[in-house]
C-alpha cells in the first residue's frame, strides 16, 4: 500500500533540468523585484581589462554581489571605490552556471551627506599636512587682466552672469574652456581644462572655475584630489566661484581666491571702470592741489627771498657814480701824479755830478801825468846818457836799457788807461747810481721796483730794478 503512495507522488512532482530551473529561479527574480536600490558599503571591488566592474554591497546583516557592465561604467555617476557607502541603482538577476545572484548596476550614487562629508575630510586632512592649502602659495590676482579664462559648463547661467559681469564693469576678452561640472568624467574634464588652458597663446591672467549651485553629490567633481592637485600646480592665478555662498568645496581651499557666487568671482577679477576713473579723478585733484601749494609756498620763499635783496638798479646808480667820481679824480690826479714823479726821477739828476767835467779831470790828470812822464823821460835819458857816457857802456846795452824804461813807461801808461772811468764802460760795463746820485756797490741798495740811473760810454739811462729768480730770466 505505502508503495503505492510512493510512486504516485513522485508521478504528480514535476522535474526540471539544472537549466531549466535555473532559467526559473532568474525570471522569477527579474519579475519579482524589478529595479531596485540597495543600500550598502563597496568591498572587494575588481577592474577586469575588459571594462567590467565586479564588486559587492554588504552591511550589517549581508552581502550581494554586484556587477558593472562596460556600457554603463561612464554612466555610472561616480568612481567606485571600497569602503564608500553607496545607493546602487538596477535589477536582480542570477548566474546560474554559479547558482548564485547579483545585482547589475547602472546607477550609483553617494549615500548620504555624512559619507560624502567624511570622504572631503579625510581628504581635506591629507592635502592639509602636505601643504597644499598654505597661505604663503597663493598668487596675487592682476589688478586689470588682459584676457580671463573660464572653466565651466556652456550651458546655464553662471557664463552669462561672468560675462555680463566683466562687460559691466571694465569689458575685457574671455576665454571659455567649456566642462561638465558634476557626474562622471566631470573631474577629468576640468583636470583637462586646467592644464590645458595654461598652455593656450595667449596666456589668460587669470582662471575663473565655476558652477551653479546643487547638492553636495553635485559638487562632488570640485572635492576630486586630481582638481585640487592641478589647481594647486596651476602657474595662473585661480578664482573659485562653486555653488552658493553657503556651500564649501576644497577647490575653494586651495584657490587663491574663493568668490561666493560666479557673479563675485568676476567682480574680484576685474575692478570697476566708474571707481578708477572716480580714483583717478580724485588722485588727480589731490596732485593738482599739492602742486598748487608747492608752488604757492615756493612763490612765497621766492618773494621773501627777493624783499631780502638790495635794490639792483640803486646799486647799479650807486656803482656809476662811484665810477664817474673816480674816473674825475684819475683825471686830476694823473697829470699830479706824472709831475710829481718827474720831479723825483729829476732830483737826483741834478744832485749827481756832471761826468763830463769828471771826464775832463780825469783827461786834464793824465795830461798832467804825461807832460810829467816825458819830463820824467827826458831827465831819465839823460841820466843814462851820463852814465853811458860814464862808464863808456856800449850801445847795445844802452839801448837795453832804454827798451825797458820803455816798457816801463808803456805799462804805467797802460795801467791809468785801464784805470780810466771811460776805458771801462767802453768795455761794456755800466755805472749803476741811485736815485740820490751815489754808486751803487750791492744788489741790496735798492728794493725792488727802485729807480736807478745806468751810465754808459755814450751816454746815461733810467731803470727800474727787478728780483732776478730763474736761469730763463739771466738769459741761460
Amino acid at each position: 500500500m505505502m508503495e503505492r503512495e510512493d510512486v504516485s507522488i513522485r508521478a504528480n512532482v514535476p522535474q526540471y533540468s539544472v537549466s531549466e530551473i535555473s532559467g526559473a529561479i532568474k525570471r522569477t527574480l527579474e519579475s519579482g523585484f524589478g529595479r531596485v536600490r540597495v543600500r550598502g558599503e563597496i568591498t572587494e571591488l575588481k577592474k577586469y581589462p575588459s571594462g567590467h566592474v565586479y564588486l559587492s554591497l554588504k552591511d550589517e546583516g549581508g552581502k550581494i554581489s554586484g556587477v558593472i557592465w562596460r556600457g554603463s561604467v561612464s554612466r555610472l555617476g561616480m568612481v567606485p571605490e571600497n569602503g564608500n557607502e553607496v545607493i546602487a541603482t538596477g535589477k536582480v538577476s542570477s548566474y546560474g552556471e554559479r547558482s548564485s545572484y547579483q545585482l547589475i548596476i547602472d546607477r550609483m550614487e553617494f549615500a548620504g551627506e555624512g559619507a560624502l562629508l567624511a570622504k572631503i575630510e579625510q581628504l581635506r586632512r591629507k592635502l592639509l599636512e602636505e601643504g597644499l592649502f598654505a597661505p604663503e602659495l597663493k598668487k596675487p590676482i592682476p589688478f586689470l587682466p588682459s584676457l580671463v579664462g573660464v572653466i565651466t559648463s556652456r550651458a546655464g547661467a553662471v557664463l552669462h552672469d561672468i560675462q555680463t559681469t566683466i562687460a559691466r564693469r571694465f569689458p575685457r576678452n574671455v576665454l571659455l574652456w567649456p566642462v561638465a561640472v558634476q557626474g562622471e568624467g566631470a573631474a577629468a574634464q576640468i583636470v583637462a581644462a586646467i592644464e590645458g588652458i595654461t598652455r593656450v597663446k595667449p596666456q589668460p591672467d587669470v582662471i575663473i572655475v565655476a558652477r551653479g549651485g546643487g547638492s553636495l553629490e553635485d559638487l562632488m567633481a570640485f572635492n576630486d584630489e586630481r582638481v585640487i592637485r592641478a589647481v594647486a600646480q596651476c602657474p595662473i592665478p585661480i578664482i573659485s566661484a562653486v555653488g552658493h555662498e553657503t556651500d564649501t568645496t576644497l577647490i575653494d581651499l586651495v584657490s587663491d581666491r574663493r568668490a561666493p557666487t560666479p557673479t563675485a568671482a568676476a567682480e574680484m577679477a576685474v575692478p570697476l571702470r566708474s571707481e578708477l576713473v572716480a580714483d583717478l579723478a580724485h588722485r588727480n585733484a589731490r596732485l593738482a592741489g599739492g602742486l598748487s601749494r608747492v608752488v604757492q609756498v615756493a612763490k612765497g620763499r621766492l618773494e621773501q627771498a627777493g624783499a631780502g635783496l638790495p635794490d639792483l638798479p640803486s646799486l647799479l646808480e650807486t656803482a656809476r657814480m662811484r665810477l664817474d667820481d673816480r674816473s674825475q679824480r684819475l683825471e686830476l690826479a694823473l697829470p699830479s701824479f706824472v709831475l710829481r714823479m718827474r720831479n723825483q726821477l729829476e732830483a737826483p739828476n741834478k744832485r749827481l755830478p756832471v761826468f763830463d767835467l769828471i771826464l775832463s779831470r780825469r783827461q786834464h790828470h793824465l795830461n798832467t801825468l804825461s807832460v810829467a812822464f816825458d819830463t820824467s823821460w827826458q831827465r831819465l835819458f839823460q841820466k843814462y846818457s851820463l852814465i853811458v857816457e860814464r862808464q863808456r857802456l856800449s850801445p847795445d846795452v844802452l839801448k837795453s836799457a832804454i827798451y825797458l824804461q820803455k816798457v816801463r813807461v808803456e805799462g804805467v801808461s797802460k795801467h791809468l788807461e785801464a784805470v780810466s772811468p771811460l776805458a771801462i764802460l767802453s768795455r761794456g760795463y755800466v755805472l749803476v747810481q741811485d736815485s740820490k746820485g751815489q754808486p751803487m756797490t750791492s744788489s741790496h741798495a735798492q728794493p725792488v721796483n727802485g729807480r736807478v740811473i745806468l751810465s754808459f760810454s755814450d751816454g746815461k739811462r733810467g731803470a727800474k730794478l727787478d728780483n732776478v729768480t730763474h736761469q730763463e730770466d739771466l738769459g741761460l
